[in-house]
This record gives C-alpha cells, sequence and structure tokens, in this order.
C-alpha cells in the first residue's frame, strides 16, 4: 500500500474514533490505527543491503509538566525504533534529541503529537480522589502511569508487526538499522547517563487506564501541542 495511503487510512481511523463517544469503538478504531502505523513502519524498510543514514531532530517540550511531557516523548520515539535523549533544559522547558531512519521519526512524530494532545485532555478531566491531599504528586504519578501503558501498547503492536513481517531478511534489517542508529548516537553523545524517574502519588493506576484508551496515532509534533498540557 503507497505510504500516503496508509497515513491517510491511518488520520481516518483516527478522526472516527475522536468522535465516538462510545469507549468499545473506540478502542476498535485505536487498535486498528495502531496496527496500522506498525505495519508502516515495516513495509517502509528498504531491501536488505541498502544503505541509509539515521537522522536526527531536537524536540521543545513547554512548561508545565515539561519532563513528563519529554519523556512521553522520549518513551513513543523508543518504542517505534527511533533512541531518544533527554538533553535537558531548554526555553524554560525540556528538549529531546530523537535519533532515526526517516520513516521512525515521522511515526514517532506522529504519534507523539497526538499523544501529547490526549494527556492534556485527560489530565484536564482528571479529579483526585477526595482523600489525595498531594494533588500535584498525583497528576504526576496519572501522567507517568499514562505514558507507560501507551509504551507497552505500542511496543505490543511493534512487536506483531515485526513477527508477521515476510521472515528472516526483516529481523536482519531491523538489527542492522537499530545498529546503525545507536553509532549516530554515540558518535554526537560519547558519554550518556541514565536516569529512571520516580513515581509518587496515586494517580499512577488512573493514568495506565486512560492510557489503555488512548488513540495511537494522529498528525505532526509542532511545539504548540505542549502547551496543551495544563
Amino acid at each position: 500500500m503507497p505510504r500516503d495511503r496508509t497515513l491517510d487510512r491511518v488520520r481516518k481511523l483516527l478522526a472516527k474514533a475522536e468522535r465516538t463517544d462510545n469507549e468499545h469503538e473506540r478502542a476498535t478504531f485505536m487498535a486498528a490505527a495502531s496496527a496500522l502505523m506498525a505495519k508502516h513502519g515495516i513495509d517502509a524498510l528498504p531491501p536488505a543491503g541498502t544503505r541509509q543514514v539515521p537522522g536526527d531532530r531536537i524536540v521543545s517540550l513547554s512548561n508545565p509538566w515539561a519532563r513528563e511531557k519529554a519523556r512521553l516523548v522520549s518513551l513513543v520515539a523508543q518504542a517505534v525504533r527511533c533512541r531518544p535523549l533527554l538533553i535537558g533544559r531548554g526555553d524554560g522547558g525540556q528538549r529531546v534529541h530523537v535519533f532515526g531512519f526517516a520513516a521512525d521519526l515521522e511515526r514517532a512524530d506522529l504519534l507523539a503529537t497526538s499523544l501529547l494532545l490526549q494527556m492534556a485532555s485527560g489530565l484536564a478531566r482528571v479529579r483526585p480522589p477526595e482523600d489525595v491531599t498531594a494533588v500535584r504528586a498525583y497528576r504526576r504519578s496519572w501522567l507517568l502511569g499514562f505514558t507507560d501503558e501507551v509504551y507497552r501498547l505500542l511496543c505490543e503492536a511493534e512487536s506483531r508487526a515485526e513477527s508477521e513481517s515476510a521472515g528472516p531478511g526483516t529481523v536482519l534489517v531491523l538489527a542492522d538499522r537499530r545498529a546503525e542508529v545507536e553509532r549516530a548516537v554515540a558518535a554526537y553523545y560519547p558519554k550518556i547517563r541514565m536516569s529512571v524517574p520516580r513515581t509518587s502519588g496515586t494517580g499512577y493506576h488512573d493514568g495506565v487506564t486512560a492510557g489503555r484508551r488512548a488513540d495511537l496515532g494522529r498528525t505532526g509534533m509542532t511545539t504548540a501541542t505542549a502547551r496543551e498540557l495544563t
């Protein structure tokens, strides 16, 4: 299926998901869109032996919740075979440097934009339980739970697409591309420090539940989308 036609189908599925109030229908559209996006990532692979060079882009996320938004962008990128690095503050927010091949960078872009908006609208609807006194901690843990569940769902879709692909040639191509991306990262950042966010508050489970219902795809990333998260 031609690339533009595939992405058009994804956008139509997501538009249907956004219009319905029926959670079962929305989940069905979500699953179809995420599966199609994952398959698109496999179909976009070049033949074995074809030489491509990874690219990169820097995504800026503004406050409030800049670090949590950066984590969402990072995990979405990681799920679709890109390599993200949190490179610290910039212009009052956070910046993520994402490395990957063009088709995967595009997929990361599409998905992260949609999910940032969905996370924003979900957080705006969150009402902490009456017994919660640390409201900010609850909201932060909700954001982390949402992000972790979205990451899990995306990884499952990618894994299914890979297992249903043409065969061992695809596995070799994917391994080569991962190695190419890692070399590009190492050349740019020879020393990388790993960190794990701490989870506090009681909103994590509620965030996971919201992430499970997330619509995994939409249209391109802009820095303006980050301002929706308040």
